[in-house]
């Protein structure tokens, strides 16, 4: 089948579930809604919408009219869409063999490093994440941050080429929650203080992102300069504080013996900073494009992290090299407030690079969801 003769009908999938759903839980409900206004703006797509593929209705917390997209179920997707994205949801297998036979295109959107995700479900003996399967796609978008680790594991896996697409973010979202405060406790940060209060928010489900790096790199920051911390809170720990290796680590640390470092609960980053926090010390492992980066900088928050792809924001250190990252953090503690400019000028075009406005993310997209219809 070659193109039709006409601009294309697109669907993207959101996972939904009954009871109360929260547009918070993952970075991947905002990337589904992102990408469906991005191509409500290309030049080669006529409508796009989400697909539910389950009976259940969207909760109010997904804030999909906020967000302007429509939602249709999979009878509706079958009957009047040219391609179907896989993203948040799988489709049925059996569906998506007669929307393909039916001359529909379909697309894997994958979001996560589903290499290390599904090499720690087998080690440990977790359910599968249903992530390989013999389901035909046409093709595998990826995003930059995976092409590293996970491109040849998607192409053998699947038997799909893999094509690399860009990461987008706008504050949308973020910025509904950011307006909830109340005054005395606006977002953003705040010069002048004499004293750092650091925040780290991994959410040490999987190796990629844990709380251990941030917490090393506090360390010796504050083993260099005990004067400039006031404390460090670790989000997302809850699931790890009392396991005997994480807290035989952690005692090992000043931070922690001090009574500098708290381990807490799963919060909303734009409220815990409000009240909480001055600074936030992330890290990565081959996943070095994450919303909390662009959510922290949009709120001119000192950033200290270990992407390379946002080197020329906030205060970057290579790898798992804690020393640069103690010394990433003093340096921030010491020049933030008199960069608050340059921060603000980089953050802005970071931003703009992300956006689901920028041309050229409209471009790249609107050439893959064509090159779908080249012939093979």
């Amino acid at each position: 089948m070659n193109a039709p003769q006409r601009k294309l009908r697109v669907g993207i999938t959101l996972a939904i579930r009954e009871g109360a759903q929260s547009i918070w839980e993952n970075g991947i409900f905002q990337n589904c809604a992102f990408l469906v206004q991005l191509f409500k703006l290309s030049p080669a797509v006529e409508d796009a919408v989400l697909i539910n593929t389950t009976p259940h209705q969207p909760a109010d917390g997904l804030q999909l009219g906020h967000a302007g997209v429509r939602l249709i179920g999979l009878e509706e997707a079958a009957q009047t869409l040219d391609v179907a994205i896989e993203m948040s949801a799988m489709l049925p297998e059996d569906w998506n063999s007669a929307f393909r036979a039916g001359g529909g295109r379909t697309a894997w959107m994958r979001v996560g490093n589903d290499y290390v995700i599904d090499i720690e479900r087998a080690i440990h003996n977790k359910p599968s994440a249903a992530l390989c399967s013999e389901k035909v796609y046409d093709t595998i978008w990826t995003l930059p941050e995976y092409e590293h680790s996970c491109t040849d594991y998607f192409a053998l896996t699947t038997r799909a080429p893999v094509r690399i697409v860009p990461h987008l973010w706008t504050p949308l979202f973020f910025q509904k929650g950011v307006d909830t405060l109340p005054p005395d406790k606006p977002w953003g940060y705040r010069p002048g203080r004499t004293t750092w209060r650091v925040c780290s928010f991994e959410p040490n489900l999987c190796m990629v992102k844990t709380s251990l790096i941030p917490l090393l790199v506090c360390e010796e920051a504050y083993r260099n300069n005990p004067a400039f911390l006031d404390n460090m809170k670790v989000c997302n720990t809850l699931v790890v504080k009392d396991d005997m290796q994480f807290a035989s680590m952690a005692r090992t640390l000043d931070v922690v013996n001090h009574g500098l470092a708290t381990f807490e609960g799963r919060f909303a980053v734009y409220e815990f900073m409000a009240y909480h926090g001055d600074c936030i010390v992330s890290h990565h492992w081959e996943n070095g494009q994450n919303y909390l980066y662009y959510e922290a900088l949009y709120g001119g928050y000192p950033l200290v992290h270990n992407s390379e792809f946002i080197k020329g924001c906030g205060y970057y250190y290579p790898h798992f090299d804690c020393q640069a990252g103690g010394q990433a953090l003093l340096r921030a503690f010491m020049e933030h407030d008199r960069r608050l400019d340059d921060e603000k000028r980089s953050t802005a075009a970071l931003l703009h690079s992300l956006d689901v406005t920028n041309p050229h993310n409209i471009e790249v997209y609107s050439r893959e969801l064509l090159a779908l219809f080249e012939p093979r």
